[in-house]
């Protein structure tokens, strides 16, 4: 980290004890204070690339998005997502399935296109975005795709939004979510134990602190149900809990 960087946020952020180097990455004397200046730095760097296009008269015709891939860090490395709220009161961080993981910022800027401090309710995920830019360039989306363009959303032109979003990974002990409308269902520690599947309503509890799925058993069956239907067994990831053990290599 630079040192002009790191000198605006030294002994400003309380207590920063120096960082080990035990949880990855390399020790660093002001954890706190690093992240904090990375992420100064990225925005100014951010708002240098905004600056030259428009010296070079191309904003207009530049759509910009800054987004990221998932949420705030679970405190490794030196980053302390606790101590920042990363995640605001969202629920989980990176790696997990609940909001405070799969739910990011997502700004987009194309001026004299798409009207300044406008918000969306929307809900879309990253298969979306090469269909958006597709459209955005006028270009042949590929086929095989599970994702829509959302430039009509972007240009403030109502949309039609996803029916259903569904996601999956093994790690972080396996997990499996499907949102549909305002109710999620959300399943973890599919490498072993006991399946069990919990349903929140996002609109009234967008946290996911109360578990509705004893209150509303069809809402719950419906939503295992996608699951189900979307779930392809992968024998090099496998949620074994659903999918039993994987293969012996021979």
């Amino acid at each position: 980290m630079p040192a002009d960087s790191l000198a605006e946020y030294e002994g400003k952020l309380g207590d920063d004890p120096p960082y080990d180097g035990k949880k990855g990455y390399r020790p660093h004397p002001a954890p706190r204070a690093a992240y904090a200046a990375m992420v100064t730095r990225m925005d100014r760097t951010v708002g240098r690339v905004v600056a030259k296009l428009k010296e070079l008269r191309l904003d207009g015709n530049t759509l910009v998005i800054f987004t990221s891939d998932n949420g705030g860090t679970h405190n490794v490395g030196g980053a302390d997502s606790t101590f920042f709220r990363s995640a605001g009161d969202l629920r989980g961080l990176k790696g997990s399935l609940f909001e405070g993981g799969i739910r990011v910022p997502f700004i987009a800027s194309w001026p004299g296109r798409i009207r300044p401090s406008t918000t969306t309710d929307i809900r879309f995920y990253f298969p979306d975005v090469l269909p958006t830019l597709c459209a955005v360039g006028g270009r042949t989306l590929p086929a095989g795709l599970d994702g829509i363009s959302i430039l009509p959303t972007l240009m403030g032109e109502r949309q039609t939004p996803h029916e259903f979003l569904y996601w999956e990974f093994p790690g972080y002990g396996g997990q499996q979510a499907v949102i549909a409308g305002d109710r999620k269902a959300v399943r973890q520690r599919l490498g072993t134990g006991t399946v069990r599947t919990e349903l929140y309503d996002l609109a009234a509890d967008p946290n996911e602190t109360t578990d509705v799925a004893a209150r509303h058993p069809e809402e719950l069956a419906r939503l295992e149900r996608l699951m189900a239907r979307q779930h392809v067994p992968n024998p090099d990831f496998p949620l074994q809990t659903i999918d039993g053990p994987p293969a012996k290599k021979k």
